[in-house]
């Protein structure tokens, strides 16, 4: 097989092969690596790349196979981990300037899941500085390029893992979303991305932004996806936020279908400007996915859909002001759109916080409710298609110093609920650009919205319609 066609291929295929001796860990790895080296360039998906570690531990999964112990699940797979994930053995820099060579004294808990899971771990995947935005650069690594076009937005905060699932480095991409940063890039580099419910993933340490985090795979399909799932799912110490229940059989039931359980569909929330190409795209995937079911889909305006942009441009601002600290010294180095957002969170008073985050609890409420009537809603995923990275709104769209939620207004109130989430692609503009829908499923409903996006993988297949890189 040709490295294109092994950086490729899902680990749901390879992880059998490689026990079942037919596959060299070590065969599999030189392949990506060789394809990392070719395109890498051009992309620039990692912030830290370690071609020897990793063949040391590809020689010592080889090795393992001709022994008796037990084999992982991932063994000999090839992974990757977002720069905003603690390493112990990769400096974790945050996209920064301001933290270059930063070392930290542990792993956070998925990457030891993954390693223990027979997973090699390649390095460490770009991020926007502290995750802040949905562009895909930073002052420490530059821009990102989506694989799909030289020069455009490969999405928010885990751009990296996005733009590597996309250009075939390897099956499985971890990433992190804090407001959409695990759904955007799935949108804008054609992939699949899947937030779980908050506290099905540890995420340590734990992040201040008020439980918005989540942690979750950046796959080129939703087998993947569960793989992924099932082995870095379930409570640890290091985050007292992580749910007690033991995660599902996501390996084991992904492949179910959902019958016809409740679909619904929401063009734009009541309230979000989307590109009349991607909501045309999203509505026309959608209904052919509901025809597939045999089952309806019912057009939905949520009450409580315009009541999130006032919440998420508090939020935002306030909380990046935990930076604030270091802008005396490193100002001129830093994004300016981040200081901008800063500076934005430091007028924002205790009382008004507390104001803000009452309306939020009322506004979970209400999307908790809306999910007793329905078991998955359908949004697009981003209002437009990649745009050029050095920007932080699309050409077409009212710019502002900080203010890139205006595109993103689907993902984020998903993150302050809690519930499921993720980006499937579903078609392409006219332009040759992917698009993504989301699919949102119950708090606690991780099997079901994987479920559901695997349903929806049979009707419109994606993962062999790569960008042409080769």
């Amino acid at each position: 097989m040709s490295g294109s066609e092994l950086g490729y291929m899902p680990a749901s295929l390879l992880a059998p092969m490689i026990r079942a001796r037919k596959l060299s860990p070590v065969e599999l790895l030189d392949a990506v690596l060789g394809r990392i080296a070719r395109l890498e360039p051009r992309i620039n998906a990692f912030a830290v790349l370690d071609a020897d570690r990793a063949m040391t531990a590809a020689r010592a999964a080889k090795d393992a196979l001709m022994g008796s112990e037990p084999l992982g699940p991932l063994h000999g797979i090839p992974v990757t981990i977002k720069d905003l994930a603690w390493t112990k053995r990769f400096p974790t820099q945050f996209g920064s300037q301001i933290t270059k060579g930063n070392r930290v004294p542990a792993d956070t808990p998925i990457v030891s899941r993954l390693e223990a899971a027979g997973a090699i771990v390649l390095g460490k995947t770009t991020t926007s500085e502290f995750g802040w935005t949905g562009v895909s650069r930073s002052p420490l690594t530059g821009i990102t390029h989506n694989p799909w076009r030289h020069g455009f937005n490969a999405g928010a905060s885990s751009a990296g893992a996005g733009a590597a699932a996309a250009a075939g480095f390897g099956p499985l991409h971890q990433g992190s979303d804090g407001a959409g940063s695990v759904r955007m890039p799935a949108h804008f580099c054609g992939i699949y991305g899947l937030k779980p419910s908050f506290g099905r993933v540890p995420y340590a340490p734990v992040n201040p932004g008020d439980y918005t985090s989540h942690i979750g795979p950046m796959t080129r399909t939703v087998e993947d996806a569960a793989l992924m799932m099932a082995v870095m799912s379930g409570p640890d110490p290091a985050d007292h936020t992580t749910l007690e229940s033991a995660p599902a059989d996501y390996v084991g039931h992904v492949n179910d279908g959902i019958g016809k359980r409740r679909l619904c569909f929401s063009p734009d929330l009541g309230h979000a400007r989307v590109d009349p190409e991607i909501a045309d795209i999203v509505r026309q995937a959608a209904e052919r996915f509901a025809r597939a079911l045999g089952t309806g889909l019912y057009e939905v305006e949520p009450e409580w859909g315009p009541l999130g942009p006032d919440l998420a441009r508090a939020f935002w601002p306030a909380h990046m002001t935990k930076l604030a600290r270091h802008l005396p010294e490193w100002e001129s180095r830093m994004d300016p759109g981040l200081v901008a957002c800063i500076r934005e969170g430091e007028r924002m008073t205790i009382a008004r916080y507390q104001e803000v985050r009452e309306r939020k609890m009322a506004y979970i409420a209400e999307i908790q409710e809306f999910f007793e009537d329905w078991d998955f809603l359908i949004t697009p995923a981003v209002s437009v298609a990649a745009f050029p990275a050095e920007r932080l709104q699309p050409a077409h769209w009212p710019e502002h110093a900080w203010d890139w939620l205006s595109w993103a207004e689907f993902s984020y109130p998903f993150n302050m609920s809690w519930n499921p989430s993720a980006s499937i692609p579903c078609g392409f503009t006219a332009d040759g650009l992917p698009v993504g829908m989301q699919i949102t499923g119950r708090r606690f409903d991780d099997l079901g919205v994987l479920q559901a996006s695997r349903a929806f993988e049979r009707v419109l297949p994606w993962a062999g319609k790569p960008p042409a890189l080769d």
